[in-house]
């Protein structure tokens, strides 16, 4: 579904568009003047922008053409006048507009222009997305992923970033919703001011309000002097409301008259204090549920989710593992001065993979198994067994070897299974080998001795 600002003076235009747009299964906002246009684009996010070059007020089309474009550069516009004329169309398409159609224009020319309207504008927003990533090598700097839903993501990231609206950023644990919203704040004109994350689950609910208005002197106990909220510290730039559907309802109500008035009053304090911020909603929690549980507000739901943004779980867009794998072992890589593979078979595996932790297990799977490798490549033995393996008559023959030598290596690899279930935690493996931690800790370095000899001779 499309969203489209028709512009007009003109009442009976206007409702004919909106009538034709809807029909076509079009989402549709409108405006008489340009100031009133101009507001809307601040606050919320458009695919097309149709609008009358004369328009009452200071901001005529052409203006609302430019400062449109300045805001939302890859919205189509449309502009469309009674009073047509050569200069007049060449004025629009050197402003940015992408078609000029004079009144009284045909309804089917009106619908196939929309359409390539906004053909062109899908595609001039995900040109310009691959050519960002090609150039930085992720999306924002710090995103990874080319599958189609991230695609879409990043044009959404790329339209919203530019305006003021609230967004509610959805989706389960550990698929990246911060860095959803740290793209957004970057991407915005406030990407110079602070962006501050605030995690409602991990403050508990009698000082939330505190931490997020600020407090005065003598407010409550231990209040020695005056304290400005998190709210206060952001001031100019973006606020990140992670796991929002914790927070009580209480709360809730003093969180949307902030967001309708733009003040905020400090506990125990009498003034108004006017802030400008823009807010970042996430979370894990089906909102609309939660509201019809009485859980959640539902104006404050609707006045968060201006702007939904659903990130879709590891699962649903397992063509970005093996760049994400790529990445995670570049990042050990830095971190470590130690450069490590993985086998075809092993990303293979990963890719068969549910991953109920998202991307957040993938990352913590990968620094674990490049820790605990003792070879230059990770291949898909060393992988827990909750991956699938391969199918019977898939791998080659097993090389015969002496018992000796076969004992050892199964030993090996039973410890290594064993310290990677554990996450690491030697003394918790010893336990379950049955030895003590000490001779645990003495194997293990004489397998990476016996190892690193290994590679030496090659």
């Amino acid at each position: 579904m499309s969203k489209i600002l028709v512009v007009d003076d003109e009442t009976t235009i206007i409702e004919v568009l909106r009538k034709l747009l809807v029909r076509n299964g079009n989402q549709v906002e409108t405006a008489t003047e340009g100031e009133e246009a101009l507001k809307k684009l601040k606050e919320g996010v458009f695919d097309l922008m149709i609008t009358d070059v004369r328009l009452p007020g200071g901001i005529d089309g052409f203006e609302l053409l430019r400062q449109g474009k300045e805001l939302q550069s890859h919205m189509a516009v449309i502009v469309i006048t009674a009073y047509a004329d050569v200069d007049s169309a060449v004025e629009a398409i050197k402003r940015g507009a992408f078609h000029y159609i004079a009144k009284p224009f045909k309804f089917e020319e009106l619908l196939l222009t929309i359409d390539k309207a906004l053909n062109y504008e899908l595609t001039l927003a995900e040109n310009e997305i691959l050519r960002k990533s090609i150039s930085t090598k992720y999306h924002f700097g710090f995103i990874v992923g080319d599958s189609p839903p991230m695609i879409e993501i990043y044009r959404l990231v790329e339209k919203v970033a530019r305006t003021n609206s609230t967004v509610l950023v959805l989706g389960e644990s550990g698929t990246g919703k911060e860095l959803v919203a740290k793209a957004i704040h970057k991407s915005s004109p406030r990407h110079s001011s602070p962006f501050v994350t605030i995690n409602c689950a991990a403050i508990p609910a009698t000082l939330l309000e505190s931490e997020l208005f600020g407090y005065v002197k003598g407010a409550f106990t231990g209040a020695n002097g005056n304290r400005q909220g998190l709210f206060e510290t952001a001031n100019g730039g973006t606020v990140l409301l992670d796991e929002i559907s914790s927070m009580s309802l209480d709360m809730q109500a003093k969180l949307l008259r902030t967001l309708q008035e733009k003040e905020i009053r400090r506990v125990g304090g009498t003034d108004n204090i006017p802030i400008d911020i823009r807010v970042v909603a996430a979370s894990n929690y089906d909102l609309e549920k939660a509201t019809k549980e009485g859980k959640f507000r539902e104006d404050l739901f609707y006045r968060l989710s201006v702007i939904p943004i659903k990130i879709p779980p590891l699962r649903e867009r397992k063509e970005d593992i093996p760049s994400l794998i790529s990445h995670f072992l570049n990042v050990f890589e830095k971190e470590n001065r130690r450069k490590i593979g993985i086998s075809p078979d092993a990303v293979e595996a990963m890719k068969s993979y549910g991953w109920p932790g998202n991307v957040r297990e993938l990352e913590n799977l990968i620094k674990r198994l490049a820790t605990l490798s003792d070879g230059d490549t990770i291949d898909a033995d060393e992988l827990p067994s909750q991956f699938p393996r391969s199918k019977p008559g898939a791998t080659k023959p097993r090389k015969i070897v002496p018992l000796e030598k076969f004992i050892a290596s199964q030993t090996e690899a039973y410890m290594k299974e064993v310290v990677s279930q554990e996450d690491g935690d030697l003394d918790k493996a010893a336990s379950i080998i049955g030895i003590s931690s000490s001779d645990l800790k003495k194997k293990i370095k004489a397998i990476k001795k016996k190892k690193l000899k290994k590679e030496k001779r090659r």
